[in-house]
């Protein structure tokens, strides 16, 4: 190459090394890049109260407070339904609504801005089983069976789907029992009280099934198990039953989380 190309292909180089920072410096990424952002979301997202009131409508449920999640990137909802509260998260672009718990990786501790704003469960280790609402339970297994375990559990509650297996699995390597599901449908999970409702309406085994493989289900009456399904949420929120699933035990002493089918059949056998 002689010095004249050589020299042409460096100004040419230069041209559209030059062209390239101009577009990338006018571009709104890289405004927003050399800006910043201040740690404060709030100064470019916001949602009222009236706006999540709104987007909440289906839910059925009632919008109580909004704050910034620790996660950064989601709104935290403080939601109200049927007496009971609960947090729901929306992303920023106010698109798609997630239900759980969210856990500091430093401490694996929940975190939540409306922590404080929840009422706190009682502390409880024992239940009076005489006192379980059991005539609105659906009974897998043995229903003639005199050992009887109670399980308080939420269709829509990802450790109750795989309970729900562990159960089916306990019927078979535990037929001296009467396995008693309580539905319990927290107010995390907006959908689950209809398909509680329907349930037990029906007494349908297929629909229990269903619910728990995560499947669509008809919908309820206007009061089909409506009383059912209410008696059993108070139940559970007037004995510091407060997440699912919770096992009571035919001495009535309370499990707190999923048990697969061999444990569960040795803490029966001894009581």
């Amino acid at each position: 190459m002689n010095i004249f190309a050589e020299k042409g292909f460096t100004m040419l180089k230069e041209f559209v090394i030059s062209l390239v920072a101009t577009l990338i410096l006018a571009s709104p990424l890289f405004a927003m890049a050399k800006d910043g952002c201040s740690g404060d979301c709030t100064s470019c997202h916001s949602l009222s109260l009236k706006e999540a009131s709104e987007l909440m409508r289906p839910t059925g449920g009632t919008v109580k407070s909004i704050k910034q999640s620790p996660s950064k990137g989601l709104f935290e909802l403080l939601m109200e339904k049927d007496g009971r509260q609960g947090i729901i998260f929306l992303d920023f672009g106010k698109k798609h609504l997630i239900q759980g718990t969210v856990f500091s990786l430093s401490s694996l501790e929940p975190v939540a801005a409306h922590m404080q704003d929840l009422p706190q469960p009682k502390q409880v280790t024992s239940v009076d089983t005489s006192l379980i609402p059991v005539k609105h339970a659906f009974v897998m297994g043995n229903p003639k069976a005199k050992k009887k375990l109670y399980v308080f559990t939420d269709p829509d509650c990802p450790y109750c789907r795989r309970m729900h297996v562990e159960l089916i699995k306990l019927e078979k390597i535990a037929p001296d029992v009467a396995i008693n599901v309580m539905l319990y449908p927290l107010p995390m999970h907006p959908a689950s009280y209809d398909k509680s409702r329907i349930i037990l309406a029906k007494q349908s085994r297929e629909l229990l099934d269903k619910a728990f493989n995560g499947l669509e289900l008809p919908k309820p009456g206007e009061q089909d198990a409506k009383e059912a399904v209410d008696t059993i949420v108070s139940f559970a929120n007037e004995h510091g039953i407060s997440g699912t699933p919770t096992l009571v035990m035919p001495d009535g002493a309370i499990v707190v989380g999923m048990r697969d089918a061999e444990t569960l059949k040795k803490m029966l056998t001894v009581q």
